[in-house]
Formats: structure tokens, C-alpha cells, sequence
């Protein structure tokens, strides 16, 4: 009965995706698996991949410099002069650095599916700083004209901000809001909750199974409970302990063993679930039982930064534009993370490409060397190209550095 109520609901707007009016939360309306707790974020931080995978996603995208690029005549120059360049580059707030603000932001993203700054604009409705909002304090709201607000709960008070002034970065969902991730994890990290509660327990105990205790004679209420005081340390207190039976008492022990119920194959399983939940490969967060550093990471990492960081500094450029900017300001800058700073850290690669893109009049050494940090130097500023690249057309009328062709030479 329960499960047709349920599908009723979902069938006339009752859904995790459905349009609705007023709040936007969206906790699943179908429960999995009953009796299941929910951990909240507290909760679910507390579990070592959680917190790993999280990290790993935040740490990496508020790595990348965000970049405010003016439109000249079909090109894209860096802003550096302009306020806005200022506020994404530099200084979101005056209270965090770039790093601490994306870093925030990508985490709330994660554990809620949605991530809110507030942001404070001057006269002319120019944004002049963003401030994270936790997401367990927004509640999103549609109002019966369509128009959407966020209600912001600080301590006893609750602010209502219009959606101009709100940057509202969304998770998978129905494009209103996002699906609140850490309640669709619901069931499985309260089965890992359970494998580490277990864990914790078993080796509070000493790893000691529990047993029975066989006596051949029937005992009174009153002896039992003290044979049952005398030998209870026989699964609590010491392991280094001589246990000593009499008048014919035997233990036999009833409970798994560790290996038996496979505590350790469950949770070495849940770490991997965890990580399909965050699209973080398992060897990035130093999960022992896959690929080991130096085989075939390289692809791995390609493939994390393909398709999980990348879909989500798209997500993050496109609210940004969407939200922060003006009108105005939309019209004449893009705002960009740079995804080039992912190869800081592999010089050989960065070094490849720097040489490509020098090679065939993609860059001058002057914009390489700015990339690298180096000083400029006189001559550097021109495209350059290989001078054995030339069109089919003119092969053998190259010049040469006496000005004849190189058919001349030859006649």
C-alpha cells in the first residue's frame, strides 16, 4: 500500500525531479531500503571517503585560477584592470582566498547538491563580493509568479534574497534545484556507518567472539547469573588472558569471525561504492586494492579530469556568467577556469606543449614565459613556426637566407 501511495505521488508531482511551487527541497520520495538512517553532513564527513573524495573534487577545482577575459574584435584578452577580474581572480570576500571560497562551495555542491554564495553588489547592481551560504541553511522557493527566492536562516534570523542576488550552483536535478545527494546516498552510507560501527566495536573488544558457555547440569536463575558475571570477560576486558573452566564447563564459540562475515571485503566495497557515488577513481584516494601509482595512472587521472572535473567547472563558468555578472558585464567579459594549471605539476608535459604551440605560431615564447613566471625578454614577442613547414604549393620556392630559392640554387 505504501508503495502505491508512493508511485500516486511521483505520478502527480511528488517526485525527487518534479515542478513544483514553494520549497525546492528535493530528499527522495521512495525509500530504498526501510529503516535506514539519514548520517547528515557531520555524519557522512566522519567516513574516511567521503571526506577523501570530496576533498579530492574541491582541493582540485579551487586549485584552478578563474580567469575574467574582455571580448576585443573576436578575441579574448586577460581583464586584469577590471573589479571583476579583482573579485573571481583575487578576492571573492574579505574574509577568504580564492581557494577557501571554491574549495567551500565545491563541498556544499557535493554533500547537498547545491552550493549558494550571497552576492553583494554596489549601486550600479556590479557584484562586488560573494559570500558561501551553507546549503542546509537556503531554503530555494518558487512563488506563484514563477519569480524565484532563497530564504537564508543566520541563527534567529531569515534573510529573503531575490535570485539576481544569489550565485546557485546546482547538481544533477531538474534544473531548479539540485537533487540532495547525501539522502539518495541514504542506504549506503548507512551500511557503512554499520561496517565501521561493527569494526570500531569488534576491536574495542579485542576482537573476542561472543559463545556459550556448556554446563552439564541444569543451574538456578540465580547461579546462572553468576556463572554469566564470572565468565563474561571471556568476550570482554584483556585478550592476553588464561580463562580457566571448571566442573566440566566447555566454550564453544557462535559468532563469525572477522574473515567469516567478511568485514573487511565489505568495507574495502564500500569504499568503491562510495567513489562511483562521487565519480573519484578509487586510486586517487589511496584505495590499495586497484591500479598503484606510476601504472597506468596517468590515464586515470586523464579520465578524472575529463569527465568529472571538467563537467563541473562548466557548471561552475556558467552559473557564474548566468548569475554574477550583469547584463553589461555579460556582453563584454567571460569568465573561464584555467584548466592548463592541472599540468603545473608535470613539467615534462607542460614543457611538450609550451614547444608545440611555439613551434606552429600558436604562442609567442613572450605568453610561455609569462606562464612560466619568467621575466620578459626582447625578441620573444613575435609567432614563430618550423621553417621546413611550408604550403604545397610553394615547395620549392622557399627562401633562403641569401633570398634565392632553393630551385634557383639547384640551376
Amino acid at each position: 500500500m505504501a508503495n502505491f501511495l508512493t508511485s500516486v505521488r511521483t505520478w502527480f508531482g511528488g517526485g525527487a525531479i518534479a515542478e513544483r511551487e514553494g520549497d525546492q527541497a528535493r530528499p527522495p520520495t521512495t525509500v530504498l531500503i526501510p529503516d535506514t538512517r539519514s548520517v547528515g553532513e557531520d555524519g557522512a564527513l566522519q567516513i574516511d571517503t567521503v571526506w577523501a573524495c570530496i576533498d579530492r573534487r574541491a582541493s582540485a577545482i579551487a586549485s584552478l585560477p578563474f580567469f575574467v577575459y574582455e571580448a576585443m574584435a573576436g578575441e579574448k584578452k586577460l581583464a586584469r584592470n577590471a573589479r571583476l577580474y579583482q573579485l573571481l581572480h583575487d578576492s571573492p570576500n574579505a574574509r577568504m582566498t580564492p581557494f577557501e571560497f571554491w574549495r567551500a562551495m565545491v563541498m556544499n555542491h557535493d554533500l547537498r547538491g547545491n552550493a549558494y554564495a550571497r552576492i553583494q553588489r554596489d549601486s550600479a547592481d556590479e557584484p562586488l563580493a560573494l559570500w558561501p551560504m551553507p546549503s542546509s541553511q537556503v531554503k530555494s522557493v518558487v512563488l506563484p509568479s514563477g519569480d524565484m527566492v532563497y530564504e537564508y536562516r543566520f541563527g534567529n534570523d531569515v534573510a529573503v534574497l531575490a535570485a539576481d542576488n544569489v550565485l546557485h550552483i546546482k547538481n544533477l536535478g531538474n534544473g531548479t534545484t539540485g537533487l540532495d545527494k547525501l539522502e539518495f546516498m541514504r542506504a549506503g552510507l548507512d551500511e557503512v556507518s554499520k561496517a565501521q560501527e561493527a569494526a570500531s566495536r569488534m576491536f574495542a573488544n579485542g576482537g573476542k567472539p561472543s559463545g556459550v558457555l556448556m554446563i552439564d547440569k541444569v543451574l538456578k536463575p540465580d547461579q546462572r547469573d553468576a556463572v554469566r558475571r564470572n565468565f563474561e570477560q571471556m568476550t570482554e576486558g584483556p585478550m592476553h588472558r588464561l580463562h580457566v573452566l571448571e566442573a566440566g564447563m566447555e566454550y564453544e564459540q557462535i559468532s563469525l569471525s572477522p574473515e567469516q562475515i567478511q568485514l573487511l571485503q565489505t568495507r574495502q566495497y564500500a569504499v568503491e561504492t562510495i567513489c562511483r557515488w562521487y565519480d573519484v577513481p578509487p586510486v586517487l584516494i589511496h584505495h590499495s586494492n586497484v591500479t598503484a601509482w606510476g601504472s597506468g595512472i596517468e590515464q586515470i587521472v586523464n579520465g578524472f579530469y575529463t569527465l568529472s572535473l571538467r563537467p563541473l567547472t562548466i557548471n561552475i563558468e556558467q552559473a557564474v556568467q548566468k548569475r554574477v555578472l550583469t547584463s553589461r558585464q555579460r556582453a563584454r567579459y567571460k569568465v573561464e577556469f584555467s584548466m592548463d594549471a592541472l599540468l603545473r605539476a608535470n613539467p615534462k608535459d607542460r614543457a611538450e606543449i609550451h614547444a608545440k604551440y611555439s613551434q606552429n605560431g600558436i604562442m609567442t615564447r613572450a605568453e610561455i614565459r609569462q606562464l612560466e613566471g619568467l621575466p620578459h625578454m626582447a625578441g620573444t614577442d613575435e609567432l614563430t613556426a618550423q621553417s621546413n613547414l611550408a604550403p604545397l604549393h610553394m615547395l620549392g620556392k622557399t627562401p633562403q637566407r641569401g633570398g634565392a630559392a632553393i630551385s634557383d640554387i639547384a640551376q
